[in-house]
């Protein structure tokens, strides 16, 4: 705080002289204002005896009189002057002044506008005395002398100076303290600024503080409560700052092991150099696809992410780490399921196009060997046709077997007795060299299966696990009911939650690789030597346990054997159907051209061999390519026709189960054989009279074709069920 020294100005103080005696002011005007240099000189050496100055030169009066006669004008002047910007600075005031105001009430007047005003009082010793004019003027008496009457010129000139002085280093006084108060308002102004700006401050770090704080609090908590892994580790991978359950769960190590990098959980080296150079350049890490080995030696496949993070002013890196394992292998086996069946449609469309084709290539060759005057290097030449046919026959029933369209008779069956009667015709194949134990669970319930399909799998599973012991080893066949829950359920996608019986083959050969375990189920995959096998053992039993609504499962190493499950679901009924009667055969009849047969098939050489067929029994045979065809002929021949064999699939929008529904409509009693290279397009609910038809799968010899039209034809609306 710095204020500049009171400075004292030049003498121009105005005088008021307030008396009703004009004389009294001319006295004054002569003792404040004198003409000669005399009275100055006199002047100066009466104040210097009196107050020790030594005499020097003169000094200049410079006041400034003016006069009132009474108390009431004596107020207006004062008024006047200070409103002018000129005060008066002592004002000599006589007691007595009649009429009006005498001099105390003037005094009191005046101080009550003007308290600065330094007042000298002119009385006579009778007037009043000292307590009175004090009392009167309400005790004021610093501002305030007394001049005797008659009074003396030095001491009213020594009053008008040194109250003049006065009064001048009051108003000195006053602006200093007025600069003061002004100075110390700014500066209290200023301080108070600084301090609400202060407050602020301090306000907002706390509240930034506390936010910070909140702010972590909740980054702690939801980095160690996260599902998904994650660590804070240092720029160089040596050790981490903190990391969370999630991810001491994935590497399934100790914190301790993780904080002091004691713990290398990553398969591939490159993977961490990678992140720490992407790091490096600023580049955030995202869906870096990565392989983690955990203490116990499992490989996990993850995703990484990873961003740089500093916490206090030292940098780190957040690593994160998505688990995908399940992902993938659930994704890998979606693809392989899509594969097989991708797979198994088009063993489905192979095998019924090669079926038409085996149907003529049979029938044909068993019609010419019926001929007794044959050569027999044409015999021989037949034979070898139909035995390649009958190959090929045996070749398109497993590809329908993978693509799950083949005729299957499911009933209750006991899952134990099969496997019994499969062994023993086992024990002849597998060979001495390898010992075969069965392990069978007593009291299964049954399960709900074709017996003969049970039979080809077993024996294509124990055929298998033969050729992996051609040294030797152990064939051990479990039967056990088994429980699916959602976490079984979980490791496989293609198992179904319920009771199941499980059959299980294992063996002690060579075991199997994953990339082979990929492709065991697929058509024509086999890593036997050329002219071992045909690839479709493994193919078979996945189409005949998907087909009936079961499912297989693997467990292999190589060097260690295979053991393969496979699973049947429960028979509804309890109780263990009896044992398919043979098939009795028809009874002989002769057949007469009465009987008129519709043969509607859209292969032109099997319709050929067909009509050819039936026509050399006897039957008359009226034949259509097609739908459309088949209903002109209809058309025209309703009355005559007995009997419509009729392929399943025909192009021209009409299947054949759409034509025998029109048919039947038009003549109930109307017999109809379905025919067709594969199955699955007979059953249908739409088709509600499927059940009084006969289905004839392909390829099939004549006689087999005359048995069936015969036994139709004899029988009494029973339901029936043929096959080659």
């Amino acid at each position: 705080m710095n204020l500049a020294p009171p400075t004292l100005q030049p003498h121009h103080h105005r005088i008021l002289i307030i008396d009703d005696n004009p004389s009294i002011h001319e006295d004054f005007r002569k003792i404040l204002g004198p003409a000669d240099a005399k009275l100055a000189e006199e002047l100066d050496a009466t104040e210097a005896s009196l107050f020790g100055d030594e005499a020097g030169a003169s000094r200049a009066q410079n006041f400034r009189i003016d006069s009132a006669f009474q108390g009431q004008e004596g107020l207006e002047k004062v008024r006047a002057a200070c409103a002018e910007g000129a005060p008066y600075a002592v004002a000599f005031v006589d007691v007595r002044m009649p009429p009006g105001w005498d001099g105390i009430e003037t005094i009191s007047r005046i101080w009550k506008e003007f308290p600065d005003l330094q007042i000298v009082i002119c009385t006579a010793y009778s007037d009043y005395s000292w307590d009175e004019i004090a009392k009167s003027v309400g005790g004021n008496t610093d501002k305030m002398l007394v001049l005797k009457k008659p009074f003396d010129n030095v001491e009213v000139l020594q009053m008008a100076h040194a109250l003049s002085k006065k009064w001048q280093l009051t108003q000195m006084a006053r602006e200093q303290m007025e600069e003061l108060d002004a100075l110390v308002n700014q500066r209290t102004a200023e301080l108070r600024a600084a301090n609400a700006r202060l407050t602020g401050e301090v306000a907002e770090r706390a509240a930034a503080e506390e936010a910070l704080r909140r702010s972590e609090e909740r980054f702690s908590k939801a980095f160690h409560a996260s599902p998904v892994p994650m660590a804070i580790q240092r720029p160089d991978g040596k050790d981490c700052l903190d990391a969370n359950t999630s991810f001491l769960e994935l590497v399934g190590a100790s914190r301790e092991a993780v904080l002091a990098g004691s713990t290398t959980f990553w398969a591939d080296e490159s993977t961490p150099t990678t992140v720490r150079e992407e790091l490096a350049a600023r580049h955030a890490v995202r869906n870096l696809a990565a392989t983690i080995r955990t203490t116990s030696n499992e490989t996990r496949e993850v995703l990484v992410a990873a961003e740089n993070l500093e916490l206090g002013s030292a940098p780190y890196h957040l690593l994160i780490l998505q688990d995908i394992t399940d992902r993938v292998r659930l994704e890998n086996e979606l693809r392989q399921a899509q594969k097989m069946e991708a797979v198994g449609r088009l063993a489905a469309g192979v095998a019924h196009d090669f079926n038409n084709i085996l149907t003529v290539i049979l029938g044909n060759t068993s019609m010419q060997l019926r001929n007794p005057r044959l050569d027999k290097k044409l015999t021989s030449s037949l034979n070898q046709v139909q035995r390649a046919a009958e190959r090929a026959t045996a070749l398109t029933r497993q590809l329908l077997a993978y693509s799950r369209k083949q005729i299957i008779q499911r009933r209750p069956l006991a899952l134990n007795e099969v496997v019994e009667q499969t062994v023993a015709m086992l024990r002849r194949l597998i060979g001495e060299h390898i010992a075969l134990d069965m392990q069978l669970a007593p009291d299964l319930p049954p399960i709900f299966a074709d017996s003969n399909n049970v039979e080809q799998v077993i024996m294509n599973l124990a055929l298998n696990a033969r050729d992996a012991m051609p040294d030797g080893g152990k064939l051990t066949l479990t039967t056990t009911q088994v429980e699916v829950d959602k976490a079984s359920q979980a490791r496989n996608p293609e198992s179904q939650l319920g009771p199941y019986i499980c059959l299980a083959v294992k063996d002690t050969g060579y075991g199997m690789d994953a990339a082979t375990v990929g492709r065991i189920f697929e058509p024509f995959f086999t890593t036997k030597d050329p002219g071992q096998g045909t690839g479709m053992g493994l193919a078979t039993v996945y189409g005949v346990l998907k087909q009936h609504g079961g499912w297989i499962e693997v467990d292999t190493t190589p060097g260690r054997g295979t053991i393969i499950r496979t699973f049947f679901p429960l028979s509804v009924e309890r109780f263990v159907a009896a044992s398919a009667k043979s098939e009795s055969s028809p009874t002989d009849s002769t057949p007469t051209n009465a009987i008129t047969i519709l043969v509607v098939e859209d292969e032109e050489m099997l319709r050929e061999f067909v009509s050819g067929a039936l026509a050399a029994l006897g039957y008359r045979v009226l034949s259509a390519a097609n739908g459309p065809d088949a209903l002109e002929v209809w058309a025209e021949h309703r009355d005559e026709i007995d009997l419509l064999l009729t392929d399943v699939v025909m192009p021209e929008s009409i299947s054949g189960r759409q034509l025998a529904h029109t048919l039947i409509l038009d003549k109930p009693n109307l017999k109809v054989i379905f025919t067709s290279g594969y199955s699955s397009e007979l059953f249908g609910s739409e088709f509600e009279r499927e059940k009084e038809h006969l289905f004839l799968a392909k390829p099939y010899l004549p006689d087999r074709l005359a048995q069936t039209v015969a036994m139709h034809l004899q029988s009494q609306d029973e339901p029936a069920l043929a096959a080659s």
